[in-house]
């Protein structure tokens, strides 16, 4: 099994790649954390948006293999405490699909990643910016991986 973030955005600062790459690395072997960056395509003035995001969808959705399981985080999503986070991770764990995190741009996750949805996630119900989003997803599937393993860093 592995996980793959499949995020829409533009370039992140390097304190952002240091610190989703700090956890990625301690997910073990047998559990991965893949990072998959789809371009935030450039929004002006007059950008037909709806265009835009159908793109990235499309963009998203590729990266994807027919029975792999789509998760999207959304505000109206389903919010999961740490633990339940780790009991998600076991049941993915005995799927042994490869799950795929699917964080949109800045206008949400395109219509066509929903309706492709097997579950829907919630962070928080506030608004966080992408550059968080992905450290704390990355933090969070280490910290469930290590209740499931009685690693002493939940502790």
């Amino acid at each position: 099994m592995r996980i793959r973030l499949i995020s829409v955005a533009s370039r992140m600062p390097r304190w952002v790649e240091q610190g989703y790459a700090e956890y990625a690395k301690r997910m073990p072997a047998d559990l991965p954390l893949e990072l998959v960056e789809i371009p935030l395509t450039t929004r002006g003035k007059n950008a037909d948006v709806a265009r835009l995001m159908r793109r990235e969808g499309e963009q998203m959705l590729a990266a994807t293999q027919p029975g792999d399981r789509i998760v999207t985080l959304e505000v109206e999503g389903r919010a999961w405490s740490t633990e339940a986070l780790a009991q998600q991770l076991e049941n993915w764990r005995l799927e042994a699909r490869t799950v795929n995190l699917m964080v949109g741009g800045p206008e949400g996750l395109p219509a066509e990643v929903l309706a492709r949805s097997d579950q829907r996630w919630s962070l928080s119900p506030l608004t966080l910016p992408h550059p968080l989003v992905r450290i704390l997803l990355a933090e969070q599937l280490y910290r469930a991986w290590t209740i499931l393993t009685r690693h002493p860093y939940h502790k």
